[in-house]
């Protein structure tokens, strides 16, 4: 099993991606306001380049099997950028979905050993849901 080693830089990284999630949570809730949702895409980016590194970030970007997420989750901050929140929300969720979709097992492992919200993601019912992309690999 490989330990994941937590220095100062990855606190920073994961609490700037957490604070990209909320501000783009509010973004959303106060009925796509673009200043929100471009902060929040910001964040998020520079929080996973500080989470596994610049270059690590990059490679996972420009790999041929991400192209199409990529492309997308680009376009869709663009949108964002010049003004078009609702459609830079529907291409950047898709390319989000298209990028992170090999995280979701890690993600469930992670749910899994929350004290109180673990118990929730430890039910039977829940587990064989999760169960069908335990083995695969995590794509960074």
């Amino acid at each position: 099993m490989v330990s994941f080693e937590m220095n100062d830089r990855k606190k920073i990284g994961l609490g700037l991606t957490g604070f990209g999630i909320f501000f783009s949570f509010l973004g959303i809730i106060f009925f796509f306001d673009k200043g929100f949702l471009a902060m929040g895409n910001i964040l998020f980016l520079s929080g996973v380049m500080l989470t596994i590194g610049l270059k690590s970030t990059m490679q996972f970007f420009i790999k041929p099997k991400n192209y199409k997420g990529t492309i997308s989750f680009g376009a869709g901050f663009f949108l964002i950028l010049i003004g078009w929140p609702v459609f830079g929300m529907i291409l950047e969720s898709y390319g989000f979905i298209v990028l992170f979709s090999g995280f979701w097992s890690t993600l469930a492992v992670f749910l899994q050993r929350i004290p109180v919200l673990g118990w929730i993601f430890q039910q039977p019912f829940v587990t064989s849901f999760l169960d069908r992309y335990r083995g695969k690999r995590v794509p960074v």
